[in-house]
């Protein structure tokens, strides 16, 4: 059963207009949660400064309450967005720059390659180019969390040259919540809510646990036995600058309204300039392999020659929020299942079609956002590449994760699924669980290839 919110000032054709085309999306919506056995979703679009929100399903299948436009989400690593929203607000205010080596604040930063160390900046922490492996957990410490996995860097290895190559890194969002709470003096969930959630007026966006368990909230799902149970205990991630957010669906599109804006928040206070989210939603660099390009903080990929600014998050729940400024729109869809981003694959690619008319070149090269995404019609090359030059072992250090790349009956194989090219350098799974990911091989200088990038991190090839 849906439960519908709008805004009182719609006109009454614009309303008809938009219900018609929300309710096409809302008809899929409905579809794919059958399909994919997500109990609970939460669907909102701005579009040309008027706002439609409606939720579908259940926030928690063992204790069913309909999920409304004031539910909390946990929004996983959209919570990115927020962090480079607080380094921006700093910049501002002169107390950082983005290009300013990260030492000047951290002085006892270091990791295990003294170039790095000395050359990390904001800008490589917030376009995933710092070079180092970004799948690292912060143990929850209470107050030192921060403190302490910024310590434990110190040995850490580079997988490239600070700035080289694009890999989604959570550990550099994280390390910049720990310059966050020394720059500002204090706890990182105290810096967010004075930087971002009370100058935008967001009055339902929390880091803290203890007050998202005030309000009703959505927990994460997954499939057992063919139907959704509660995932126990809680997914929660102890590094909020990298995914510790949870909002509501209204407020997000708040969120989303101000970034589409010119710095104001809804009472008219000025928070950040327009050039500065401007500079956020500028490419900074193309992902390597893909045809994407990274802003400061906001993934962005071209649509039919229309530029979108979006994030996503994976964290139990799967979501996402999209901004399409050149069409003042902006698409939020929120799940609480596991299997979530397969629903939102197909309600994000039916949206920007119905809406605007904007649809992806099944040869476009996606990059990651945060939650995954397949090209389940990559137009597979009729004649392959040759394959020793991508034949190998490819490792993250410090981590123990190896993929290995092998000619197997005349086929290549990423570890156990078989792999297709569709462009130089660049290959789907065709086979498996994983059918449709996206894989990458980025070349050394000199040509030959020294990496390989799965869903959007990248491993670095044996010698």
């Amino acid at each position: 059963m849906a439960a519908s919110w709008r805004p009182p000032s719609l006109r009454a054709a614009v309303v008809a207009q938009a219900d018609a085309r929300f309710d096409e999306i809302a008809a899929l919506v409905t579809a794919k949660m059958n399909e994919y056995h997500v109990p609970g979703v939460a669907v909102g679009i701005v579009n040309n400064g008027e706002t439609t929100i409606r939720g579908f399903g259940v926030t928690n299948v063992d204790d069913p309450q309909p999920i409304t436009p004031e539910t909390l989400f946990t929004i996983a690593s959209i919570s990115k967005t927020v962090t480079a929203t607080a380094v921006m607000k700093l910049i501002e205010q002169g107390r950082v720059d983005l290009k300013t080596p990260i030492q000047k604040y951290l002085p006892d930063f270091r990791v295990q390659d003294e170039t790095a160390s000395r050359e990390v900046s904001f800008w490589h922490l917030l376009t995933h180019t710092p070079g180092w492996e970004g799948q690292l957990s912060a143990d929850d410490r209470g107050t030192q969390t921060l403190a302490a996995f910024a310590e434990s860097m110190k040995d850490l290895p580079q997988l490239a040259p600070p700035g080289e190559i694009w890999s989604y890194n959570n550990a550099g969002f994280t390390l910049t919540g720990r310059i966050i709470e020394v720059v500002t003096g204090r706890p990182i969930q105290e810096a967010m809510r004075t930087l971002v959630f009370e100058p935008v007026g967001l009055t339902r966006a929390f880091t803290r646990l203890e007050e998202v368990a005030t309000y009703p909230f959505s927990v994460a799902h997954r499939t057992q036995s063919g139907a959704a149970v509660v995932t126990r205990p809680m997914t929660r991630s102890s590094s909020l600058t990298a995914g510790g957010v949870s909002i509501s669906l209204s407020d997000l599109l708040a969120y989303a309204r101000f970034h589409m804006g010119d710095g104001t928040a809804r009472g008219g206070q000025r928070v950040l300039t327009r050039q500065s989210l401007q500079q956020m939603q500028t490419p900074r660099l193309r992902k390597k392999g893909t045809d994407e390009d990274m802003g400061l903080g906001w993934h962005l990929r071209h649509v039919g020659g229309v530029t979108t600014a979006a994030h996503g998050g994976t964290l139990g729940h799967c979501l996402l929020l999209e901004l399409v400024p050149e069409r003042n729109l902006a698409l939020a869809i929120l799940t609480n299942h596991s299997d979530g981003w397969r629903l939102i694959q197909d309600v994000e690619r039916a949206a920007l079609t119905t809406l605007e008319g904007l649809s992806l070149d099944p040869a476009q090269a996606i990059g990651h956002r945060g939650v995954n995404e397949t090209m389940p019609d990559a137009p597979i090359l009729a004649k392959q590449p040759a394959p020793a030059p991508y034949v190998g072992v490819y490792r993250r250090p410090p981590t123990t994760n190896v993929n290995t790349v092998r000619e197997q009956n005349g086929e290549l194989m990423l570890d156990n699924s078989t792999i297709a090219f569709y462009a130089p350098d660049r290959a789907v799974v065709t086979s498996g669980a994983q059918r449709g990911n996206p894989v990458e091989f980025i070349r050394r200088a000199d040509g030959t290839v020294g990496w390989i990038r799965v869903v959007g991190r990248i491993a670095r090839k044996d010698n």
